[in-house]
């Protein structure tokens, strides 16, 4: 492994049931922007940017323990704070799909569907850490291999995820993903937003997204495969308004690689962009928290603590052949971008 310097480094933040160990890796830019990721589930556990003041504050939700981390998911309704979330985000209505005219029944973990990967996903896995750099752009890569009918996903599929900071405080995400058999994948990550830091609440935070549609869904928010027009309702924030205080809500991004979406704190006078090279944005607000979770220092997390930006394929994609393909063939590469940028005004 790469020698540490003084812009990075690296702890053991806990050990699993089993006695492997988890190490925690901080990378911080000139700017002293900084993001802090444990490779139990390659998730963000912080993001510490400055502000004006000078002060430094961390904009996401997460836990000081990995036992924490552990425990979320055994709770109703995990909050998956700030894990990479596969091999499919979202929901797969009945967890069946059909691919070249075989059906496969995954693993159901939500009423009867399955949800971002089933029982086990890439979010509860140990990810290998496969490189740390530290030049101007420090970044970590890691990577975890998926064998043929884990959660009765087909294929051996193999995931590589680079985190990279830039010296304009963004934070990039690069995922790449090859497999030896059709499959279908869709990754996001599933960090919780507050610009007013992770201790605060999301509500007066004004939230823009670039989109005028959004997914239909039925009652257990699977998709119907219907569109919706949002312009002038409520679910309309292709104009800034307040974050909503409960959503869960696929949004059709109007273009690829303009700003998705952007949330900004007139207490901090901050900002932050999202972009991405996928066709959605998933918004979601108002976890099933219900006092129970203690993150960060003590805090007690409540439903509207902080707001997702999943950005990713369509929910339930496999099993609507006019949303986008969420198939990868084993002559080809997966690859999704999303970048969150924080700028101080």
């Amino acid at each position: 492994m790469t020698d540490f310097n003084s812009n990075s480094h690296e702890k053991v933040f806990g050990v699993m049931p089993n006695g492997e160990a988890v190490y925690s890796y901080e990378l911080t830019n000139k700017n002293r922007f900084s993001v802090t990721i444990i490779n139990y589930g390659a998730t963000i556990t912080s993001i510490k940017t400055p502000l004006k003041n000078g002060k430094i504050i961390d904009v996401v939700l997460g836990f000081d323990t990995l036992d924490a981390y552990l425990k979320s998911y055994e709770i109703g309704g995990s909050p998956y704070f700030g894990a990479t979330v596969g091999r499919y985000a979202g929901r797969i209505n009945q967890g069946l799909f059909s691919l070249n005219n075989k059906k496969y029944q995954l693993e159901k973990n939500h009423n009867n569907h399955s949800l971002h990967g089933g029982n086990i996903g890439f979010s509860q896995k140990i990810w290998e850490v496969k490189k740390i750099s530290y030049d101007e752009n420090p970044s970590i890569t890691l990577s975890y291999f998926s064998p043929n009918k884990e959660e009765n996903f087909p294929g051996d599929l193999t995931v590589e995820l680079k985190y990279s900071l830039s010296e304009e405080n963004e934070l990039i995400l690069e995922y790449k993903a090859t497999t030896t058999e059709e499959t279908i994948i869709n990754l996001t990550n599933h960090s919780y937003f507050n610009l007013d830091g992770h201790t605060e609440t999301v509500s007066n935070q004004d939230l823009y997204v670039n989109s005028t549609q959004i997914l239909k869904t039925d009652s257990e928010n699977i998709p119907t495969g219907v569109m919706l027009n949002i312009e002038k309702s409520d679910l309309d924030f292709s104009s800034k308004q307040k974050c909503p205080s409960k959503i869960d809500t696929s949004f059709v991004l109007n273009k690829e690689n303009a700003t998705a979406a952007t949330l900004f704190s007139k207490i901090n006078n901050l900002k932050m962009a999202v972009y991405t090279n996928q066709p959605s944005v998933h918004i979601y607000v108002g976890g099933n928290c219900n006092g129970e979770i203690k993150g960060k220092e003590n805090a007690t997390y409540h439903s509207l603590s902080g707001i997702c930006f999943e950005t990713q394929n369509f929910p339930d994609a496999p099993n609507h052949s006019h949303f986008p393909t969420a198939v990868l063939k084993k002559d080809e590469t997966y690859l999704h971008t999303t970048i969150y940028k924080f700028e101080i005004y």
